[in-house]
């Protein structure tokens, strides 16, 4: 049986107090098993950044719990949020972030270094996850002279560099064409599923999030069962 790598349990997240409180994510409770790929579809304004900000450590919730790995963390120090951040989560974002004076394989590379890979490991494995990814033949480039395709699948690369347990994208396919968005995706699907990562991907895009194994969305700051 899969291991539940994030665990959303209870969650509640709001902004503003009094009559300016805005309830964001109500009882929310979901669960990512390992090697697990959950999509996450929901209009513009219904809480899906914050939910990604809140599995990923990133806002403490008002009340509830979000353990990682198996791991309780709401009332971790933010030092020992930073830490399991950087070991445990990876993030893919709709604009790449990549650093400009920096290759693909270098890009990809640091946060190895970070983490205290050595430099020869980080290079081989960065190539490995390059190769995984079909940009191999790139990897010498910067990202100004890579396809936007190119460099989102180099941030997908980063992300997963250090082999985290949870995997959170926010529409990661976002500001590519169709044919590119299936093949970013695809490759990202490739990694979660080969390195047993949970994965959760919020997209505006139902072709891609039927090739996840779920589907969920936010209703009225709950998690339910998408129907798309």
């Amino acid at each position: 049986m899969s291991k539940t790598h994030l665990n959303l349990i209870n969650v509640h997240r709001h902004y503003g107090e009094g009559d300016k409180k805005v309830h964001v994510l109500e009882d929310v409770s979901l669960t990512v098993a390992s090697g697990e790929l959950v999509a996450l579809v929901a209009p513009s304004g219904a809480g899906k950044s914050t939910l990604l900000h809140v599995s990923g450590l990133l806002e403490r919730p008002q009340s509830g719990e979000i353990e990682i790995c198996g791991q309780p963390t709401v009332q971790l120090s933010d030092r020992a949020r930073t830490q399991m951040r950087r070991l445990s989560i990876g993030y893919v974002y709709q604009f790449h972030n990549l650093l400009p004076e920096f290759s693909a394989l270098e890009n990809v590379t640091m946060p190895q270094l970070i983490a205290g890979v050595g430099q020869a490991e980080a290079n081989r494995h960065s190539m490995e996850l390059l190769e995984v990814l079909g940009i191999a033949d790139r990897a010498t480039h910067r990202p100004a002279e890579l396809s936007g395709g190119e460099q989102q699948r180099v941030a997908i690369a980063r992300a997963t560099a250090n082999s985290p347990h949870v995997i959170l994208a926010d529409e990661p396919t976002g500001n590519l064409d169709p044919a590119t968005s299936e093949i970013v995706f695809d490759s990202l699907a490739v990694l979660i599923r080969e390195r047993g990562a949970a994965a959760l991907i919020a997209t505006h895009n139902h072709d891609l999030a039927r090739k996840a194994d779920r589907v969920v969305t936010l209703q009225g700051g709950k998690v339910i069962p998408a129907n798309i």
